[in-house]
């Protein structure tokens, strides 16, 4: 008996997991930003979704929570009536890559790195992998021009891509860029601080003063904002490698506010990274040179 109420309260506590885990998405709305003819940004929760339509079918860059495929299809549908034919990922994170079994499942080709392949195979679905995979770059012709896709060692993570359309000239970085936030930076999938900020150069090369640019968090971006995105790394990083040759510990720089005090008067640290989280992370990235 005791067995059995066991597995009864187990089976009533996986409902309700399971139950809050779809109730937090309840109240998201995908916002759609147009952004020429035929490219969108998605906003909803988790990364920002790009999207190409055209006589092609449907590119969608990035797929969110799988809890949000209903609502992100109906905007979709929105923009045409065409089938999603092709998902390309940007990395590895759950909050880019949880619909992919979603639209896996209705016939969408997956394309990505191949360390996004490597690390989804440890959690997901044969049908949310990747078919198409690249070590370096990788050009697709799609809906009128081309979107070239370019790997970035070492980043946000082992399996970073800048994808970047030619004739639409809008640029979606994934997670090598947070608008007016601190980054994460996954250190436990390979990511570090001289490859993220390598990411926002090498981004800086393809693009002009008119180029849109998708982050993989934050506001729809431009040229400028990508620079200031930058110029903030770069002075977070000299300022924490100027403190480690101090002998600073790393619980000593991630608590000295006064190193990205700049930053934080200006909300950076307002979303899922803080300032402190960010000091740590640069210390621990650094310290490993």
């Amino acid at each position: 008996m005791k067995l059995i109420k066991f597995f009864t309260v187990l089976f009533f506590l996986l409902i309700s997991l399971t139950n809050c885990a779809q109730g937090r998405f309840d109240k998201v709305t995908i916002e759609t930003i147009k952004l020429t003819k035929n490219t969108y940004m998605l906003v909803g929760a988790g990364g920002n979704i790009g999207v190409s339509i055209g006589e092609d079918g449907v590119l969608v860059i990035d797929t969110q929570f799988a809890p949000l495929t209903p609502k992100i299809l109906e905007a979709i549908k929105e923009l045409s009536d065409k089938p999603i034919k092709t998902v390309m990922n940007t990395h590895h994170h759950g909050d880019h890559t949880g619909g992919n079994e979603n639209l896996g499942n209705l016939g969408a080709t997956i394309m990505a790195h191949d360390n996004v392949k490597k690390r989804l195979k440890e959690k997901s679905p044969e049908v949310a992998l990747p078919v198409i995979t690249f070590s370096d770059k990788l050009s697709v012709q799609v809906n009128g021009e081309d979107l070239l896709v370019f790997h970035i060692d070492n980043a946000h993570t082992d399996g970073d891509a800048l994808l970047y359309f030619t004739e639409s000239n809008v640029l979606h970085t994934g997670d090598t860029f947070f608008n007016r936030r601190y980054p994460y930076i996954d250190l436990n999938s390979g990511g570090s601080v001289d490859g993220y900020i390598n990411a926002v150069k090498a981004g800086l090369m393809l693009i002009d003063d008119n180029t849109k640019i998708i982050p993989g968090h934050g506001n729809l971006a431009n040229k400028s904002d990508y620079e200031t995105f930058l110029k903030m790394l770069e002075t977070v990083k000299a300022t924490i490698l100027a403190e480690i040759k101090k002998g600073k510990t790393e619980d000593e720089v991630a608590s000295n506010d006064t190193i990205t005090k700049e930053y934080d008067d200006m909300d950076y640290g307002c979303c899922f990274v803080s300032s402190e989280k960010m000091r740590r992370t640069f210390y621990r990235s650094l310290k490993r040179k």
